[in-house]
């Protein structure tokens, strides 16, 4: 013991290592050894001040903008009951909005099926000429078979 005021100890409660060239964290002013230094390591508890990311939504893959000093976790979950495009319990946009034009049917399609003869929009089954009862040709036209 030549030096015994050379070195401090690591402020990890696991660890307490004599280190000759420690490492003071900015966020926390603690010193820690090499294997204590960085936030993860030590689990920081003023980290989300000093650690710099920007989170990501996991709902619309936007990028939240955080301030310093606010909990990221905080911020997405704002983001998620007031601003996400994606949330669950919002109005979401209809697919099925093609509604067939034959009398009594009731279906609707994602893709609009227009009749080449008379304009109408049809579903799968009555979309062919003679399955609605076309009338808009000069001729009538044959059931093929």
């Amino acid at each position: 013991m030549e030096f015994p005021d050379l070195g401090k100890h690591c402020s990890e409660k696991t660890c307490k290592q004599l280190d000759f060239l420690p490492v003071k964290c900015d966020a926390c002013k603690q010193d820690f050894c090499k294997d204590h230094f960085t936030y993860a390591a030590h689990k920081c508890p003023f980290a989300f001040q000093k650690d710099v990311q920007v989170p990501v939504c996991p709902l619309c893959n936007t990028p939240i903008p955080v301030k310093k000093g606010q909990i990221p976790d905080v911020v997405v979950s704002d983001h998620i009951d007031r601003d996400c495009d994606s949330h669950p319990g919002k109005k979401k946009e209809k697919i099925f909005i093609y509604r067939c034009s034959k009398e009594g049917c009731k279906k609707k399609e994602m893709l609009q099926m227009a009749c080449a003869q008379c304009h109408g929009n049809f579903c799968i089954q009555h979309r062919h000429p003679l399955d609605h009862s076309c009338r808009h040709g000069s001729r009538p036209t044959v059931k093929a078979g």
